[in-house]
């Protein structure tokens, strides 16, 4: 009763601060309307009193733990639901000291090996609902803002190989090539001899099966392989989706592997996302925690000066440095929708935590890039310490493909 009480006092003070299109349905049939309105764009149904100490604390993480635990349902537009969240989240950070957490893991080869596997070995046919049919899993490229969501994946391959001026006949290493879509697209367009390396079975067995189909065989390799133990020397290397599991100690580490691999004239093209506290805490609201517990196992972001900083102690030098953040939001937007679309053949292939998971993560990261919470960067290199005269003198190059 006295939690009831607490609950309707709640909703009172949110109600006339926040006036939000909500509704609160509890479990004893009770409505509780959070603004003002004809009908409420969220219904949000607690299920249980146990569900009280989540909403009356309201952080993302905390949100997000009740609905996947399903001690709170909600029905709405997936993006009107996540408004929603950050509304009720910053209203509780208002009250009390925000929550700033640096946290650091130690990255050992197996550790990374198990989280990388807990991400991307739901299944293949689950990516399949919802990625492209090339299943770039990874940030797209809307070079003129109405591609659909294939041809938009296939122009950000062709940027990322434009970038780093492929040629043919040229050895290229991708590391966490997932299931193989750039890797293909070098070999086919750019004429590449290629290695792709990843830590999950599932996206190994995939794309070694696309190689076999493509008839690449001669020019694709894909090894479930940690990139820390490829050996060789390589005329370029692209790492797409990948150093967001490093962790921020072990970044300049990371890119001096990298600089061992690359051959003295060869280019490095990263692209990751990375976090928008200059300070280095963890994602603002506690949208990082839950992403950590649930989605990322070990999963670090890094500012982007931080990012630069450890390329140049890992012996690069950044060249070119480009924000696809409006790229990002775009992409997670499509994905979405087409996880929306799908949602019955989904929730046939995952039980429905994993589900509730997923939904809610997708939803939140479109959010977050939208609003600045996290952003993403592609950042050219090259071996620090090289003469000048080999930088092109321009950009142009860059969009003057074939």
């Amino acid at each position: 009763m006295l939690g009831e009480q607490r609950l309707k006092q709640w909703a009172g003070e949110v109600r006339a601060k926040l006036d939000l299109p909500l509704r609160l349905v509890l479990w004893n049939g009770q409505q509780l309307d959070l603004g003002h309105f004809a009908s409420p764009r969220v219904t949000l149904k607690a299920r249980a009193a146990s569900a009280l100490p989540f909403l009356l604390s309201p952080s993302l993480d905390r949100l997000g733990e009740a609905y996947v635990k399903g001690l709170l349902d909600i029905e709405g537009r997936l993006t009107d639901i996540v408004d929603m969240g950050y509304a009720l989240a910053r209203k509780a950070a208002g009250q009390s000291p925000m929550e700033r957490l640096v946290r650091h893991f130690r990255h050992s080869q197996a550790s990374d090996k198990k989280a990388i596997q807990y991400h991307y070995d739901v299944s293949n046919a689950f990516y399949q609902q919802w990625l492209d049919p090339a299943m770039v899993y990874s940030c797209a490229y809307f070079e003129n803002g109405d591609e659909d969501l294939a041809s938009a994946q296939i122009k950000k391959i062709d940027h990322i190989l434009t970038k780093v001026r492929l040629q043919p006949g040229q050895r290229l290493l991708d590391i966490g090539c997932g299931w193989g879509a750039l890797v293909l697209r070098a070999a086919q367009k750019f004429g590449a001899h290629c290695l792709g390396v990843t830590l999950s079975q599932n996206q190994f067995d995939l794309a070694t099966e696309r190689v076999r189909a493509a008839g690449l065989e001669d020019r694709v390799e894909i090894r479930l392989q940690d990139y820390r133990e490829v050996q060789g020397r390589f005329d370029r290397i692209t790492s797409v989706g990948m150093f967001e599991h490093v962790g921020r100690k072990q970044l300049p580490r990371y890119f001096s592997r990298i600089n061992e691999l690359l051959s003295d004239e060869g280019l490095v093209l990263n692209h990751g996302i990375t976090s928008t506290d200059a300070s280095g805490g963890e994602t603002a609201l506690g949208g990082g925690r839950f992403i950590d517990r649930y989605v990322f196992p070990q999963g670090e972001l890094p500012h982007i000066s931080l990012a630069l900083q450890a390329m140049q102690q890992g012996g690069l030098e950044a060249l070119d440095v480009e924000s696809l953040r409006r790229h990002y939001a775009r992409t997670l937007a499509l994905w979405v929708e087409n996880f929306e679309a799908h949602d019955q053949q989904i929730r046939n292939l995952v039980e429905e935590e994993k589900y509730r998971i997923w939904r809610i993560y997708l939803a939140g990261c479109a959010h977050a890039f939208e609003s600045d919470e996290i952003s993403i960067f592609q950042v050219l290199c090259r071996k620090a310490g090289r003469s000048a005269s080999q930088i092109p003198w321009s950009r142009r190059y860059m969009y003057e493909r074939a």
